[in-house]
């Protein structure tokens, strides 16, 4: 589930289960911000909100404009105006609420960490993400590669070993879990606290399920947390060749 939202990002599909205040059916999904993928697409034949048919909530006053803002969607959960399987804009729903869309986001933002909806991607965003990753992380991990002695990689070698259990056992929260804690460990090394930040958000933020897509197979998994160890053999020989085309590769095919 995601912690936050970012313009630019779409939500669609299934969501958490969520039983606070009564509401207990599968939450609908969120679209931070459709401005750079165009039109909101639905899959299955849903349809956005925001068009003249749409159901508006009441509109809120300026004061304490988050918190009644977060207020009047929960209302409209419970009550059905925001229904499961549909897409909601950021930008949208600002409109329909008389405010602007920065509190309707960080409304939205605190629902999913609530359970109560949940932010995916689309294909574009997914790709625009693995190459700003790829920016920052390649020239990082190549610079490491040339300077961090091998027994240094060798201890991240149980960090690799965790993502592979977890993609064998097909479970993917724990596999994006330590997938994440392995590429910490390997930024870690620049010494760099603001890259460590950066680059664990862009990771965090590719995790995000895709629109209408299918989760990924298990294989595709395991075959994604082999890269890990095949990484640190690259690593630990200083080929810079290998490092460049595992990172790039694992940036582009899968969700580590």
């Amino acid at each position: 589930m995601a912690e936050d939202a970012r313009d630019g990002y779409a939500a669609l599909g299934p969501v958490a289960e969520d039983t606070r205040g009564g509401y207990g059916a599968r939450g609908p999904a969120y679209v931070p911000d459709p401005a750079r993928t165009g039109d909101v697409t639905v899959a299955r034949g849903e349809h956005t909100h925001g068009g003249p048919a749409a159901r508006a909530p009441r509109e809120v006053r300026r004061h304490s404009v988050r918190g009644q803002v977060l207020d009047a969607l929960r209302t409209a959960l419970v009550g059905g105006e925001l229904v499961p399987g549909e897409v909601y804009s950021a930008p949208a729903l600002a409109e329909r609420f008389g405010v602007s869309a920065t509190p309707v986001r960080e409304a939205m933002q605190r629902l999913a960490v609530e359970g109560a909806v949940e932010v995916v991607l689309t294909p574009r965003e997914l790709a625009e993400l693995a190459e700003v990753r790829a920016l920052i992380e390649v020239p990082v991990m190549l610079r490491l590669a040339r300077t961090v002695p091998a027994e240094r990689w060798a201890e991240l070698r149980p960090l690799a070993e965790a993502t592979a259990a977890a993609a064998a056992r097909g479970d993917r929260a724990h596999y994006a879990e330590t997938d994440r804690a392995f590429h910490r460990a390997v930024l870690s090394l620049a010494g760099n606290t603001q890259l460590l930040a950066v680059a664990d958000d862009l990771h965090r933020r590719s995790q995000w399920p895709l629109i209408s897509a299918p989760a990924l197979r298990h294989g595709d998994l395991v075959a994604d947390a082999a890269e890990h160890t095949a990484l640190l053999a690259a690593l630990i020989a200083q080929d810079l060749t290998v490092v460049q085309s595992l990172v790039r590769e694992h940036f582009a095919g899968s969700d580590g």
